[in-house]
């Protein structure tokens, strides 16, 4: 038996490879297939089943293109309605794989179709448990995300899963390893673990949706409270994994290397939104005009599902080289498919070509202290919860995620500053805002990393743990 974890940092998501006998299961699969197919040729080995523990909403999985490639059938938990062929299980259905089998937990709450799987081994002993979005390690998945499907208030889908872990999952013994579909970064929680693997031991005796003694009122309140907003390109993830969707490979396909004259062209033409991946040291120093900045190294998809709220938006790239290919696959993880093409050769060809070049101003952490003393205006554009733990006194937030709710409070004339945790977000919201005419922003490098170390007076540092 093999067990192999595929973890994509970029998605803080965990897909699963398992393998019995020649046989293979894959869970969750990403969008961009191929790697499974290749896995389970190297070892001789036939993909018999796709499981997914529920129609994923922080990304576009690979169920389909990879049923279509391998003729593997789909499995989902009951309740599942998909419009393309899948096989809908019972719960407690058995499935044999090799010389081990995989059963169906349902344990709806999270969705109404979500669901565990649990391997045992060829001795018939539980194993491991891949928990989806049920069970993650040191939370549980967000009950709101399924409201307007399941026609349940997010308090009646946190009651439904209350009961699903106490039925279903914590009567598993200690030693039971668990899987979860995602750690710390994804949306779909609220404090994840920055682990990957679990037992179940562990849960019950850390995770504080898994007390004892808890009853279910106060798992209701507990689980729902200080839920932020899902992101907006959630609802549009949740339909292609129910309705179906393109291949990657097309899209890869369809994307063109374009001249500096041709891409500004087809800029001018079709209306695309310029999208600028490079590091952000790169991007202040000198970009398109209008272009937007999110930088593939930082958590790229999730920020472009949060911040492009329309998905058919057609996008030109400006990528390091090398980089073209896998941040057309990356977009497509998320369901933006139109991407037109990239500049060939990167920034150099639009800067040899003598088009125009935009920058973004900067400051360093101690010249932004001076600027406090000279009562300049400072947004913080981190997270709610960072920003509640600690942050400089009397400056207002701003989160990234939802900057646009705040572009009122800009001036449009005055200079203001924004800072993150380290440069990455600030710069994203510096291109966001210039590209709306805000061109006396401000950037501060290094960010609130940085503004510690300086006699900038902040608030008394609250451990997030402690935030309820």
């Amino acid at each position: 038996m093999k067990i192999e974890q595929i973890y994509t940092g970029c998605l803080a998501q965990g897909a699963y490879y398992i393998e019995s006998n020649g046989e293979v299961a894959i869970i969750d699969p990403l969008r961009e297939v191929q790697p499974y197919i290749d896995k389970a040729n190297q070892n001789n080995s036939k993909i018999k089943y796709i499981f997914e523990t529920h129609f994923h909403a922080d990304f576009v999985s690979g169920h389909v293109t990879l049923a279509e490639k391998t003729g593997a059938p789909i499995v989902f938990g009951p309740n599942a309605n998909p419009s393309f062929k899948s096989h809908i299980a019972k719960d407690g259905e058995v499935f044999h794989l090799g010389e081990i089998t995989i059963t169906v937990l349902h344990t709806p709450g999270h969705t109404m179709e979500s669901s565990c799987y649990l391997l045992k081994d060829k001795n018939g002993k539980d194993h491991a448990i891949f928990s989806g979005d049920t069970l993650f390690l040191g939370d549980v998945g967000r009950p709101d995300l399924a409201q307007k499907a399941a026609h349940m208030t997010q308090e009646e889908l946190a009651g439904l899963l209350f009961e699903s872990l106490r039925t279903k999952v914590m009567p598993l013994a200690d030693d039971v390893i668990v899987y979860p579909a995602h750690g710390a970064g994804s949306a779909c929680g609220k404090n994840l673990s920055k682990e990957t693997v679990g037992s179940i031991g562990d849960q019950k005796a850390t995770n504080y949706a898994l007390r004892v003694d808890m009853t279910k009122e106060e798992f209701v309140k507990e689980v729902t409270d200080g839920l932020l907003p899902p992101p907006a390109y959630f609802p549009i993830n949740v339909k292609m994994n129910k309705e179906g969707y393109g291949n990657v490979e097309d899209i890869i396909i369809q994307a063109k290397a374009y001249d500096a004259k041709t891409f500004e062209f087809v800029a001018n033409e079709t209306d695309a939104l310029i999208l600028d991946v490079r590091h952000e040291d790169d991007f202040v120093k000198g970009h398109i005009p209008r272009s937007i900045f999110i930088g593939i190294h930082g958590g790229f998809a999730p920020w472009v599902g949060a911040l492009i709220l329309d998905n058919k938006q057609s996008i030109l790239l400006v990528t390091p080289i090398g980089k073209e290919e896998e941040t057309i696959k990356r977009l497509a993880r998320v369901g933006y498919d139109d991407t037109l093409g990239y500049l060939s050769g990167g920034f150099e060809t639009w800067k040899n070509a003598g088009f125009e070049i935009d920058t973004v101003s900067s400051v360093s952490a101690d010249e932004l202290e001076k600027k406090i003393a000279e009562k300049s205006l400072v947004f913080d554009v981190r997270k709610p919860g960072e920003y509640i733990s600690e942050h400089i006194i009397d400056v207002p937030s701003a989160p990234l995620d939802f900057i646009n709710d705040h572009l009122a409070e800009f001036p449009k004339e005055e200079n203001f500053y924004l800072h993150c945790a380290g440069g990455y977000r600030s710069v994203i919201a510096a291109s966001i805002l210039k590209a709306r005419g805000y061109h006396n922003v401000i950037n501060v490098e290094g960010g609130f990393n940085a503004i510690k170390n300086t006699g900038i007076k902040t608030t008394n540092y609250v451990c997030p743990t402690t935030l309820k």
